[in-house]
């Protein structure tokens, strides 16, 4: 197994880590709501402390249920990692191309010719 495909099957596991173990350790068990998110948990920190509190904008569009909610987050989600897949597969694929320009010799360097052959048989080109 090679180096990258070690580290690439260490990622997964951690991955895979994070996503299991909250649930197999019963994480968040004495909640209503267990795994709410931070904007949920905000709200009722700020209801408890400050009970007539105004906020200072409201939403410009809230989704009729969690799920859509959830579902416009996943969305937004895999959009951003799209947009960071292309931005390094570009990076990466500018990267290659600058290797192989840099490995193939430059033309007129000589190795246009055939074996024996001079460069001015193959291409004489202009002579100042």
């Amino acid at each position: 197994m090679t180096r990258n495909a070690k580290i690439n099957a260490l990622l997964l596991l951690a991955v895979a880590a994070l996503a299991v173990l909250p649930l197999a350790l019963g994480l968040g068990d004495h909640k209503e709501e267990p795994f709410a998110g931070a904007d949920g948990e905000a709200e009722t920190a700020i209801t408890e402390l400050e009970p007539d509190y105004e906020p200072w904008f409201s939403p410009l569009y809230e989704p009729p249920s969690g799920e859509i909610e959830s579902g416009l987050f996943a969305l937004q989600a895999a959009v951003g990692a799209g947009v960071l897949a292309y931005y390094f597969g570009v990076r990466r694929g500018r990267r290659q191309g600058e290797e192989r320009a840099r490995q193939q010799p430059a033309p007129g360097t000589g190795s246009d010719a055939g074996p024996g052959l001079p460069d001015e048989a193959v291409s004489p080109g202009h002579r100042a």
